[in-house]
């Protein structure tokens, strides 16, 4: 692959060229990279929601045309100016925020908020020139959150790849680039469950079960799952959810009803779907002296959340995660180890494949709620 280092490469990518339209797979070329930059063939990428958030362009600034995707594996190609730590060869995971392991929040223990690399949806174009890396006829192509995977190709900043085992399969470790690290971090490093504990998790898409997964490896004796979609609840139980609750069954909050299943409450809950009542619900759900809710749905902009003061004085806790405290670089090397421990099971998150010529079936699968994680095989 080095023979390439320094040139520009031509290769697909599936574009966004507007809002809700499906990609279309076109030639671009990859400019190389620059100071503090690598570039990667990626070999596997799978379709997060998040994408299809942005793709849709509903409730925030439309950038297109735009080159998504930002959940994948890949190998590095060429280094820029002033990279390190990589080199041609190593295998990475690229991620939708950094660690720049400078500023105060990665020089702390406890954040993983990146100053430089924190997410930016917004931004379409690299840190170093303002300018980006992908074009077609001298026309620029924009990036997505730093990773834009939807490429055979693609630049990323080093902050934002995390080199792996070179043994870890890549088809199955690229969906712990996000949500699934997200869920599985959201109870193992904030909740932080003890074993024989209960723990409820609110909504069973990825991020929920992976939430359910940190709740089974931590030997937490109770996984409540609660979601409005019954048909949710048999796939669950692969996750070590056991037993369910449809808030819709219940004449009173589910809350009230958690409460009265647990005697007083649950020790953990996670909540993944950013409704702001189900993160009520998870807060008020938890037991008083000890109980702790952590938040992982993002709201809608203008969401207020609502609790009785008394609440928060009876000794519940409530606390936040973004990308389930992982410091990208430092951290997603060990939760593949994990996998390649055999502590944590990733095939069950992948319930579809399809290759890259196929990239708009992942996007039907999502919309239609079918399945948890569609893998993208990126060579036909």
């Amino acid at each position: 692959m080095a023979s390439t280092a320094g040139q520009v490469i031509r290769c697909k990518a599936a574009i966004a060229w507007e809002a809700g339209k499906p990609l279309v797979i076109e030639e671009v070329e990859v400019a190389p990279p620059q100071k503090m930059e690598v570039r990667l063939k990626i070999l596997f990428t799978s379709l997060c929601h998040t994408d299809v958030y942005f793709w849709e362009a509903k409730g925030q600034h439309p950038v297109f045309p735009r080159i998504l995707g930002h959940e994948a594996s890949g190998i590095v190609e060429s280094v820029g100016e002033g990279v390190t730590e990589l080199q041609p060869g190593d295998h990475v995971l690229p991620v939708f925020t950094g660690e720049c392991k400078e500023c105060r929040h990665c020089k702390s223990e406890e954040s993983n908020m990146c100053d430089l690399l924190r997410i930016n949806t917004d931004r379409g174009v690299m840190l170093n020139d303002g300018k980006s890396r992908f074009s077609i006829n001298g026309k620029p192509i924009y990036h997505f959150v730093g990773t834009s995977t939807f490429s055979e190709y693609t630049v990323v900043h080093v902050g934002c790849l995390a080199k792996i085992n070179p043994l870890a399969p890549l088809d199955k470790v690229c969906v712990l680039s996000c949500g699934i690290s997200t869920g599985l971090g959201a109870t193992l490093n904030v909740a932080k469950p003890r074993r024989g504990s209960s723990v409820a998790v609110f909504g069973l898409g990825a991020v929920g079960l992976a939430a359910a997964e940190g709740a089974r490896i931590a030997g937490a004796s109770r996984i409540i799952g609660i979601d409005l979609l019954p048909d949710r609840f048999e796939q669950a139980k692969k996750f070590g959810v056991n037993e369910f609750v449809n808030p819709k069954d219940y004449p009173k909050p589910v809350q009230e009803v958690i409460a009265e299943m647990t005697d007083g409450g649950v020790d953990r809950s996670v909540e993944c779907t950013g409704n702001v009542n189900a993160m009520i619900s998870a807060f008020e759900c938890v037991h008083d002296g000890w109980g702790v809710a952590v938040l992982v749905g993002v709201p809608h902009k203008d969401a207020v959340f609502q609790t009785h003061p008394m609440n928060v004085l009876n000794e519940r806790t409530l606390k936040g995660t973004f990308f389930g405290n992982y410091k990208p670089r430092s951290d997603l090397p060990s939760v593949v180890e994990k996998y390649m421990n055999k502590e944590l099971e990733v095939e069950k998150f992948i319930t579809h494949e399809v290759t890259f010529s196929q990239i708009n079936k992942a996007f039907e699968y999502m919309l239609k709620g079918e399945g948890l994680r569609c893998l993208i095989r990126m060579e036909e």
